[in-house]
């Protein structure tokens, strides 16, 4: 196959681990230019978050693009967040994965269940959020079947609804499964900097 699998893209990047907070921090920096920042727990082996960011125009650092993990809200001067505030009201929308499915939660959706539907969309190769009331609708892709180019499959998924919250659920296929298995054998040969010691760079 002419172009690289994502498994063998992450085998090459360069990679820089810290241990901090009980987290494991790695930073990939890949042949093209991209970077991507991942944060496990370091006892369960989970992701809590991953980023990325990308050259902008002028060759400079991008801004962070949040994939898992909580949003981050914008750093507003301690007046402008007073005055500027996004009604704490609205849906939050954030993907929140475990170790064996993807997950997005959804909070601030007062519905009950029935009136929820998520289905997969395999042509345009995202998933769909629904309500019969016509409040809430979301359109969402997921990033890691994109880069293994697994297709999706409608059994996988499955929701539920409670304390306001929908959550979301898509199990893992074997593939994925499989690799982030090797992945994270591969991760802990890094030799990990703590506490910001220094970094400790390997390919």
């Amino acid at each position: 196959m002419a172009v690289p699998s994502w498994l063998e893209r992450l085998q090459s990047a360069s990679k820089t681990a810290l241990v901090q907070d009980g987290k494991r921090k790695i930073h990939y920096l890949f042949e093209d230019g991209k970077e991507m920042a991942e944060e496990y727990d370091v006892k369960t082996g989970q992701l809590v978050s991953r980023k990325w960011r990308e050259k902008n125009t002028l060759g400079g650092s991008g801004k962070w693009q949040i994939e898992v993990g909580e949003p981050t809200s914008p750093l507003l001067g301690a007046l402008e967040s007073e005055l500027i505030k996004e009604s704490s009201s609205n849906p939050v929308f954030m993907r929140k994965d475990t170790l064996s499915s993807f997950q997005w939660r959804i909070r601030n959706l007062p519905y009950p269940k029935e009136v929820y539907s998520v289905s997969v969309e395999k042509e345009q190769r995202c998933c769909v959020i629904r309500t019969t009331n016509k409040k809430y609708y979301k359109k969402f892709s997921i990033p890691d079947l994109d880069r293994y180019q697994l297709p999706l499959d409608t059994a996988a998924l499955s929701f539920t609804h409670a304390n306001n919250t929908l959550i979301i659920t898509y199990q893992k296929p074997k593939e994925i499964l499989a690799a982030e298995e090797q992945l994270q054998k591969e991760l802990k040969k890094i030799k990990a900097a703590n506490n910001g010691d220094g970094d400790c760079k390997t390919q």
